[in-house]
């Protein structure tokens, strides 16, 4: 992987991590890497699992140095989505693409075109579902609304049991009663 060339340093505050090299802040952010928050440099957790993941990351907790599957663990403590979030963020990240945190539609990233980052906003939100999970279609079409509303384009993530990700690009649909279109006849048997 050519995006970094040498190992960040990082130390574990809750589930974020506090990168406080200067230069290093800056060549993540150009990558699309982080964000400010506190006047502080913090990289979000699917960002940290996924440079611990690549090798890019040193990331200590006080002393101890820490590895993916004990981040992994600390970080669904807190949001049990954690897993889902990084397989999405890994996988678009291998494609090229820069995905930024979502809008809070769950498991959800606002992604931008390849070579956009910085210079366009992002044109889709992805966000995530996980095979087998139940999931309400009155949420979902609400969230394909919402999205559509903004401006972007919403593409379903859909992580198979295996951990492989496949996007299906969605849009708003209406549905309507047979007996109040025109064109269309009740059939009764």
């Amino acid at each position: 992987m050519s995006e970094l060339e040498s190992r960040v340093e990082g130390v574990l505050v809750k589930d974020h991590v506090l990168v406080s090299d200067k230069y290093m802040q800056h060549v993540l952010e150009l990558k699309g890497f982080g964000e400010i928050m506190k006047k502080k440099f913090f990289l979000k957790p699917f960002e940290s699992l996924y440079l611990l993941y690549v090798d890019k990351l040193k990331l200590f907790r006080g002393t101890h140095q820490m590895d993916f599957d004990t981040l992994m663990a600390e970080c669904i403590k807190l949001d049990p989505d954690s897993f889902t979030k990084f397989l999405i963020y890994r996988d678009l990240r291998t494609r090229g693409y820069i995905p930024k945190d979502g809008f809070g539609f769950g498991s959800d990233f606002r992604v931008y075109e390849r070579g956009q980052f910085g210079e366009k906003g992002a044109k889709y939100v992805v966000f995530g579902l996980t095979e087998g999970k139940r999931e309400k279609i009155g949420l979902l079409q609400k969230q394909i609304e919402d999205i559509t509303t903004m401006g972007k384009e919403p593409v379903l993530a859909v992580i198979e049991r295996r951990g492989e990700v496949i996007y299906y690009k969605v849009s708003k649909i209406q549905f309507y009663q047979n007996k109040d279109q025109p064109g269309f006849s009740n059939i009764e048997s």
